[in-house]
C-alpha cells in the first residue's frame, strides 16, 4: 500500500516538474485568467490532475512547507471551483513555485 502511494506521489512530482520546465521555456501561459500575469510571467501553471490525485496532495507538493490550506484556497479561487473535489483529467491552474 505504501509503495503504491509513493509511486503516485513520485509520478505526480515528475508530472509537475515537467510542467514547470515547459512553462519556464514560455514567457507566459495563455489562460482565461489573463489578469493573473505579473510583469509578463504567469504566477500560475496549468496541470492535469492524474488518477488518484486530490487537491490536498497537489497542494501539499506545491506548498513548500507553507500552508497547504492556503494553497488549496488559492487553487479553488483561481479555477472558480465550487468545491475542493477534483477528478482525473481535469485541467487546473496551480501556483508556480
Amino acid at each position: 500500500m505504501k509503495s503504491n502511494r509513493r509511486y503516485k506521489l513520485a509520478r505526480t512530482a515528475l508530472g509537475i516538474s515537467v510542467i514547470v520546465l515547459a512553462a519556464s521555456a514560455a514567457t507566459s501561459i495563455s489562460t482565461e485568467a489573463g489578469n493573473l500575469a505579473v510583469k509578463g510571467e504567469s504566477r500560475y501553471l496549468q496541470m492535469v490532475v492524474a488518477p488518484g490525485e486530490s487537491l490536498w496532495s497537489i497542494a501539499a507538493m506545491l506548498s513548500e512547507g507553507g500552508s497547504i490550506n492556503q494553497v488549496i484556497a488559492d487553487i479553488v479561487e483561481v479555477n472558480n471551483l465550487a468545491s475542493a473535489d477534483v477528478s482525473a483529467g481535469m485541467k487546473l491552474l496551480v501556483p508556480a513555485k
